[in-house]
């Protein structure tokens, strides 16, 4: 059985409310759970009643790309290229950390259709690597900043629960961390396969602006509502 990840709680709407949607945030490399918090913060989900969010702290590990230095991180960077070399084992592990949380989220009363994965940069990578293997249908996948990871594999390992799930995608159009190049063919490898993708470029780097989080808030209106 896999451990529960520790996790930042953040709920929306009346305290003594019952959550009636959850949104699983993933951090980017380097970073915690903490991260994305206050963008959260800037979310009016105020129609949907009460909202959890979680926001789960990945392991700390060697990252290659970094000499070695332990830092939170869902897998391995093996090389700048991020595809060519790719940590499969890692990314693996954090899959089915990341499909424990799901599981309790789900046991603790909220079904997996009202459930949505959102990643930033790394997290964007296993919000794409989890959500499109998923057993169950989510309510939505948010990607940023990031790509799709053994995007070769996908075909195979693709469940079809989720073949009809809405994906945003956002990236910046100078991100100097993972090219948008990257980030486009992640978006073209999708809709190829018959996914419903929406896709948003905004003039920034590896980063999240305000337009992005009005974005990001409409189309979690969209998928909940």
């Amino acid at each position: 059985m896999t451990a529960l990840l520790p996790c930042v709680e953040r709920r929306t709407g009346p305290a003594d409310a019952a959550p009636g949607a959850t949104v699983i945030v993933l951090h980017g490399l380097g970073a915690d759970g903490n991260d994305f918090v206050p963008v959260v913060d800037e979310l009016d989900l105020s129609s949907l009643g009460a909202v959890r969010f979680l926001f789960p702290h990945a392991p700390v590990q060697p990252v290659t790309v970094n000499g070695g230095y332990p830092m939170r991180a869902w897998y391995d960077i093996l090389g700048t290229d991020l595809v060519r070399r790719e940590d499969e084992a890692g990314l693996r592990r954090s899959q089915a950390a990341i499909e424990a949380l799901i599981a309790q989220a789900e046991a603790e009363g909220t079904p997996a259709e009202r459930i949505v994965l959102m990643g930033f940069s790394q997290g964007c990578a296993m919000t794409l690597m989890t959500g499109l293997r998923h057993p169950r249908r989510l309510a939505g996948l948010v990607g940023l900043s990031g790509y799709l990871p053994l995007a070769e594999q996908l075909g195979a390992e693709a469940h079809t629960a989720n073949r009809e799930t809405p994906i945003f995608l956002a990236h910046g159009l100078y991100d100097g961390v993972v090219p948008i190049a990257r980030a486009i063919a992640a978006r073209d490898a999708l809709q190829g396969q018959g996914y419903a993708v929406q896709w948003h470029d905004y003039p920034m780097q590896h980063n999240v602006v305000p337009e992005e989080i009005e974005e990001i808030n409409r189309f979690l209106l969209q998928v909940l509502g």
